[in-house]
Formats: C-alpha cells, sequence, structure tokens
C-alpha cells in the first residue's frame, strides 16, 4: 500500500472501533458503561493479533492484545457465533470485566474478529460492586470460562441465565450484555463493509502493511533509548490482608531496536486481590512504551514485536489460579507503570514524568437487603506527576485507566447517597520547578444501610518525584472523621460520612530556595 491508502485503511480500522463503542455506550443500562466509559473495542485478525483499536482503556487494551491468541486456538467458531469470558487466567482482567468475542467471516473464511470488554458493576461477588477485599477468586464474583454466549446468531439460555440471574440487578445486567452484543454486530457490518471493498486479500494486505509500519516506528522509538539496563523498584503499600511494603522490580535491557522487561526479584504473589494474571503486567508495559511512540503509530500488533517480558510464575505480576486479582487489574497495573518509568528515567530522564498518583483510588458499595438492594463502583482519579515540558493535571484519570467520574446528578438519583463535598486537594502535588497536579476530594454521605469496599494505594508511599522534584502527598481514607484503611471493608448506616482524598503527582525539578 502506497502511505494514502494505509492511512485511509487504518482510519476506517479505528472508526469500526469507535463506532462500536458509540454503539456500547448508548445501548448500556449501567452508569457505569454508560456513563463512566468503563469499556474498550477493537478489531483483531484471524490469527488473533491485535488490528486497530479505540482510544479507551490502556488495561483492558494491552490485555487483550497479550491474550487474543490463546482465546482464538481454544475456540470453534462459526458465522453468528460471540464468546463470552471473564477468567482472567484465560484472557480477563479481572472478574467485573467481561469481553464478549464475535467472529467476522468472508464467505467461509475466518477474517476477523470483533471485541469489546466492559466493566460490570455486578458480577455476583460476595460484596456490593464486586470488587470484595478477596483472598480468593471464587470470591469475586462468577468465573466465566470462554463459552459461546451465541451460536450461530442465537443465544445460549442457559450460558446468559447463569450470567444474569447471579447478579443483584439482573435487569440491568442484562441490559449491559445485550449493549456488548450489538457493538459487535454493528462493528461487524461496517468491517464488513470494509472487506467488500478492499476484497479478503486486500485487508489481509493492508493489516500485514500496518503492522510492518508500527514495527518500524516501534524499533525507532526503542533505539532511541541509549543501549543498556536500568532497574528500579517501587512498593505496594499492602494487600489488604496484613502484607506490607511489597516489592516489583524491574529490569530493562535495552538495545537493537528492542527491549525485555524482567521482573525478578518482584514479590511472591500474596494473600490479597493485588496479584495480576500476566495479561496484566504486559498491559501495563506496552502502554509504557506506546506513550513513548510517535502519535501516528498504529495500535496493532506490530507496535508491540520489539518488547519481550520475563515474569517468574507465582509472581505477584504471574499470579497462579486461584489467587484473587480484583485489585491487580486496577491498583498492581499503576505500579508497574511508575516501575518503568522509574528505570526509564535514568536512561531518557528529558522524557519521563514523575509517579502520578497510583491507582485508581476503588470505591464500592451498595446493599442486598429486601428494598434496599443495590451496587455502585467508580473509580477516583488524582494528582498526575510533572515533567519536563509542563506541571502535572489535577484531578485526573492517569495511565492505565481513561474513565470518567460518575456524575453527581446520576449517583444522586440512582443510589441511596448524597455527594457532601468534590472539590480538588490543594497543595497534595509535590513541589518543584513544575509542581504535581493536585488530587481530589469526593465526600459521601448515606440515605441508607450499606456495605463499602475500599481497594486504594499510595496511602503509605508517596508518589515520588523527579530530577529532584517533592513527591506528591499520599492519599487518605476517612469515616465519620476517623481514618480508615487504604483497603478495607465497611458496614454504614444513615448518616454516616466516607471521604476519600487521593494522592498528587509527584514534582519535576528542584526549585530554588528564597525569593
Amino acid at each position: 500500500m502506497n502511505p494514502v491508502e494505509l492511512g485511509i485503511f487504518s482510519s476506517r480500522l479505528e472508526a469500526v472501533c469507535d463506532e462500536m463503542g458509540a454503539v456500547l455506550r448508548n445501548a448500556a443500562f449501567s452508569p457505569n458503561i454508560r456513563d463512566r466509559l468503563d469499556f474498550s473495542c477493537a478489531v483483531f485478525d484471524a490469527k488473533g493479533e491485535l488490528a486497530a483499536q479505540a482510544a479507551h482503556i490502556p488495561v483492558h487494551l494491552g490485555s487483550m492484545a497479550f491474550a487474543m491468541g490463546g482465546i482464538v486456538e481454544r475456540m470453534a467458531w462459526a458465522e453468528g457465533d460471540m464468546v463470552i469470558l471473564n477468567d482472567p487466567y484465560l484472557g480477563g482482567t479481572h472478574l467485573p470485566d467481561v469481553t464478549v468475542i464475535a467472529p467476522l467471516f468472508a464467505g467461509e473464511v475466518l477474517i476477523a474478529f470483533l471485541v469489546n470488554r466492559a466493566h460490570h458493576a455486578d458480577i455476583g461477588g460476595d460484596a456490593p460492586g464486586s470488587m470484595p477485599l478477596s483472598r480468593d477468586l471464587r470470591e469475586e464474583g462468577l468465573i466465566i470460562e470462554p463459552v459461546h454466549l451465541l451460536r450461530r446468531g442465537r443465544r445460549d439460555e442457559t450460558v446468559w441465565g447463569r450470567i444474569v440471574d447471579g447478579a443483584r440487578n439482573p435487569d440491568e445486567s442484562a441490559g449491559d450484555l445485550a449493549a456488548q452484543i450489538s457493538a459487535n454486530r454493528v462493528g461487524a457490518e461496517r468491517l464488513g463493509e470494509l472487506i467488500r471493498g478492499w476484497g479478503a486479500q486486500g485487508f489481509r494486505r493492508g493489516v500485514t502493511a500496518l503492522n510492518d509500519y508500527a514495527e518500524t516506528l516501534a524499533r525507532k522509538t526503542l533505539d532511541s533509548i541509549p543501549p543498556g539496563e536500568y532497574s528500579f523498584s517501587d512498593q505496594m503499600d499492602d494487600d489488604g490482608q496484613g502484607t506490607e511494603d511489597i516489592v516489583i522490580r524491574c529490569t530493562l535491557s535495552v538495545g537493537r531496536g528492542q527491549v525485555e522487561a524482567d521482573f525478578r526479584g518482584t514479590s511472591p504473589q500474596v494473600a490479597g486481590n493485588i496479584n495480576c494474571p500476566l495479561s496484566v503486567a504486559a498491559a501495563a508495559v506496552y502502554y509504557v512504551f506506546r506513550c513513548l511512540m510517535p502519535p501516528q503509530t498504529p495500535a496493532c500488533a506490530g507496535a508491540f514485536r520489539g518488547i519481550t517480558l520475563d515474569v517468574p510464575e507465582g509472581s505477584l505480576l504471574n499470579a497462579r489460579f486461584p489467587a484473587a486479582v480484583a485489585a491487580g487489574n486496577v491498583e498492581t497495573s499503576s505500579r508497574v507503570v511508575d516501575v518503568l518509568c522509574g528505570a526509564l528515567a535514568q536512561a531518557i530522564p528529558e522524557r519521563i514524568p514523575a509517579a502520578s498518583h497510583g491507582g485508581m483510588n476503588n470505591l464500592a458499595m451498595g446493599a442486598d437487603e429486601p428494598g434496599n438492594r443495590w451496587d455502585y463502583y467508580e473509580t477516583i482519579g488524582g494528582g498526575m506527576g510533572a515533567g519536563a515540558l509542563g506541571g502535572g493535571l489535577s484531578g485526573v484519570q492517569t495511565h492505565m485507566t481513561n474513565t470518567l467520574n460518575t456524575p453527581i446528578e446520576v449517583l444522586e438519583s440512582r443510589y441511596p447517597l448524597r455527594v457532601t463535598c468534590y472539590a480538588l486537594r490543594r497543595d497534595s502535588g509535590g513541589a518543584g520547578i513544575r509542581t504535581g497536579g493536585d488530587g481530589l476530594v469526593r465526600e459521601f454521605a448515606f440515605l441508607a444501610p450499606a456495605r463499602v469496599s475500599l481497594l486504594g494505594e499510595r496511602r503509605l508511599h508517596s508518589p515520588w518525584g523527579i530530577a529532584g522534584g517533592g513527591p506528591g502527598r499520599c492519599g487518605s481514607n476517612w469515616l465519620n472523621g476517623g481514618p480508615a484503611p487504604g483497603k478495607c471493608s465497611l458496614d454504614v448506616q444513615p448518616g454516616d460520612r466516607l471521604r476519600i482524598e487521593t494522592p498528587g503527582g509527584g514534582g519535576w525539578g528542584q526549585a530554588a530556595d528564597g525569593p
């Protein structure tokens, strides 16, 4: 393909993913998908290699890119099929992230897959919001191994019922699953139009050209990093089960257009739920290097061909079943990003920012009593780390997530809650020539009894500054004015108030003393 043809082909593939996302958002029932945009959409080739993705959520997309090939090989595919899964050890991330996969055929030949992944606020876990303070994967909700939800266009009522009937709000769960099916159907229509225009061989040539172009740009980016070995380690606060100061260590070996991320020295898997399946660790590594690549780099498998991982099995970042992983997807993935950035800062300090707030500040809550049955989940932003080109943004989601907040109007109209404070946490960003971004304060008043799960990080270990910049302030949680742990489960009553103060980002550059 000439450059113009390749540009058109790439844009059309990305447009398919964008339209899938628009359909999913508009058709979904839950605020988690419709308002927070906790979903991702992508196109894969017949072998399960990433061909295109929308600018959705890095931890979703990178993990799908890593694991999709194994799912493709595992299943038998026919026109009209859709496969559903959430098992973190068979291609998922954590149980609330439900993936729906649709094959696309040209005649009798399998040519591509349409995929979306969406976070369901309830997947039947021990606690409302399906983000419990767990010790075992089976406590976190329904485990869905890859299974056909649709066979040749007909829904498998047994599989459908097992998922929907186990939810606290079956109507919402059914609506969200129907939206995911609709998104894939629209994606199949649009991609089918493209393939009819270009032909099956033209489509394959286009995907090959995209991958080759992405690989060229990626290897040039890796070549721009001085060759050598760069090591860095950081610590997770705790696992919520009594283990503290959990180490993540990485050594990057860079040279000749490729890089290996070696995580030997990382702590073994722990009792709590901050463990990661390997796909989540890979997503964090892919994300960091994708950020270094030129903006025009196609988001396809070729961009990651020069990146390899060495992650010991049984470690925090390559846990064995049935290790709990609910917070690994949201908190530990963010710390992997910090560790890689810390290592790269030794090689290309002018291109690497300070640590951001270091997690997603997860809040899940709800109730199971008759007449008081609801569930709610959201992530809360914080401060972005500053860099050589500018200070950190305040009150934003960073790195592995890309969601919005739940609007106060939506939250208060659907749940027995009132938001009594929502503000920037002033002066929580690290000092420096360029200051880190400030965190957020979000305070809730309860109007009915509820069970609350908090899964947060950077409550003990501050987001680090860079080039002499100061650290961001740690986050904190408060219930009725008294401190609450970063990871905990709480029972609350009407009138109780929960206040979450998220961390600030690290600063860049040592500010001069005095006037």
